[in-house]
């Protein structure tokens, strides 16, 4: 096997591929099958508490594994989010600052990692990773698919009942149905490809829903009554904002989602897969939905900064744990390598936390590291902003003040804003310190963000293809 670039990142376990050792030997590591939802917030699950939805297949998962319920969006908005799972290395690192921009072809990812040390790996889905315009979505086979060897994918539509996906080829094939059942047609067709091959898999899956616009079949949204349900304390009605109808609809989408989970599910078993196979379900970032008045993400508050953290692993999972260590995006990809028997590569920033999930140890991160490097008036996030989430309290600031400081033990829907109060000035400063010491940790600063609205009304990928904000900024003329 020729050494590549990509080789040297991780020397020590690619060659665990190329030693001889055979097939055999390798179809012991496990499988690990990645499932992601888009938007879909920790708080909208039965196993997380929420009194409306209907999600017993996620929930079945959860008490079949462990639950991290301090999951966390390190940049919660979609594609930075992709790239640091993948990538292991927070937005700044890896060069994903703003949605829609290519990742570059060098970094390394976790699929190109696991394909060295011999698995077969695989892609469905929504990709969102690829830049430039989002529609038709072709990513063609090679680098800009960073690792995934099989696939079915687009770059970017929420068009949820008549959306399209690619193989190896520019021709688009239709999903003439919800497209989660589409994806979930796919994620099984891979899966079944494990009796012809005996490789380890890595496969993820990437669904649309449950994204806005918020609806679902009808089937499902029949299910839940706007008026019966049940909001949250820190819900504020507004223009733009959520109202009841779509918070219906939202829900109506995850328990479609959940019953294709289900499915996915099922085929583990049917194939006698699921003893060996690690499985993963999270999100991106969660989703507002009128909490405090607020649409959509890039926010500091919980409900866009907290995902699911579902982790099954039967061979070394104990059944029905909970855990409360801070599990990040950025730790995604050390984690998961490391269950695998794969050294992560010490390009990687994140912490790898397979202690934690099979029960060694309870120790982790004592607090998760926040960013957003612009404004989106889209959804009304006001500009860049850094912040640290800790077991008690949430502090963010943009460069020139504080913005939000919350007591999570004494307020944990985030209604009294100790930003600006003097009695919490000790604790402003504490968190302050810890904020910067993450910065510092993480080679952030605050020079890289941008002001200009770079991402609102398309303009980022309607206007070609960039790998980073200055290319684009520099083409229209504009500075930060």
């Amino acid at each position: 096997m020729s050494i590549t670039r990509r080789h040297f990142a991780g020397l020590g376990l690619a060659g665990l591929a190329a030693s001889g050792r055979g097939l055999a030997q390798q179809r012991k590591r496990p499988n690990i099958l990645f499932l992601l939802p888009d938007q879909l917030r920790a708080q909208a699950l039965g196993c997380m508490g929420d009194p409306n939805v209907k999600s017993p297949n996620i929930d079945r998962l959860a008490a079949q594994g462990l639950l991290m319920r301090n999951t966390i969006a390190n940049t919660p908005v979609c594609c930075p989010a992709r790239a640091i799972m993948l990538t292991g290395k927070y937005a700044h690192r890896n060069g994903m600052i703003a949605n829609d921009l290519r990742l570059r072809e060098s970094e390394v990812t976790i699929a190109e990692i696991l394909k060295d040390a011999g698995y077969r790996t695989g892609f469905v889905g929504k990709w969102h990773l690829d830049g430039g315009p989002r529609l038709p979505g072709f990513v063609p086979p090679g680098p800009r698919r960073q690792g995934f060897e099989w696939w079915a994918a687009n770059e970017c539509s929420h068009a949820h009942f008549n959306t399209h996906y690619f193989r190896d080829s520019d021709q688009p094939i239709p999903i003439n149905k919800f497209e989660a059942e589409g994806w979930a047609d796919l994620a099984i067709e891979f899966l079944r490809g494990s009796k012809s091959d005996p490789r380890p898999f890595f496969l993820t899956v990437q669904m649309g829903p449950p994204h806005d616009p918020y609806k679902a079949p009808p089937e499902y949204s029949r299910r839940y009554d706007p008026e019966k349900l049940i909001l949250r304390p820190n819900y504020k009605p507004g223009p733009r904002v959520t109202d009841r109808a779509q918070l219906a609809e939202y829900y109506a989408m995850i328990t479609a989602v959940d019953d294709q989970v289900g499915r996915i599910l099922a085929v583990l078993d049917e194939l006698s897969l699921a003893e060996d196979t690690i499985v993963l379900l999270s999100s991106d970032h969660g989703d507002m939905l009128g909490s405090h008045g607020q649409r959509l993400k890039r926010k500091p508050w919980e409900e866009s900064i907290r995902v699911p953290g579902i982790l099954r692993y039967p061979r070394r999972i104990k059944a029905g744990r909970v855990s409360d260590v801070f599990f990040t995006h950025v730790d995604f990809a050390p984690t998961l390598l490391s269950l695998c028997g794969v050294k992560p590569p010490a390009s990687m920033q994140g912490t790898d936390l397979s202690r934690v999930i099979t029960g060694e140890s309870t120790t982790g991160p004592d607090s998760a590291f926040l960013q957003i490097f612009g404004p989106y008036h889209g959804d009304g996030t006001p500009g860049a902003w850094r912040g640290v989430r800790t077991s008690r309290y949430v502090y963010a600031r943009f460069e020139d003040k504080p913005w939000v400081l919350y007591d999570l033990k004494e307020d944990p829907y985030e209604m009294k804003n100790l930003a600006a109060d003097p009695a919490a000035g000790a604790i402003r400063r504490s968190m302050e310190a810890k904020l910067s010491e993450w910065m510092k940790k993480t080679g952030d600063s605050w020079s890289i963000n941008w002001s200009y609205p770079v991402e609102d009304n398309g303009r980022l990928y309607r206007g070609g293809t960039f790998y980073t904000v200055e290319e684009y900024l520099k083409s229209i003329g504009q500075g930060r």
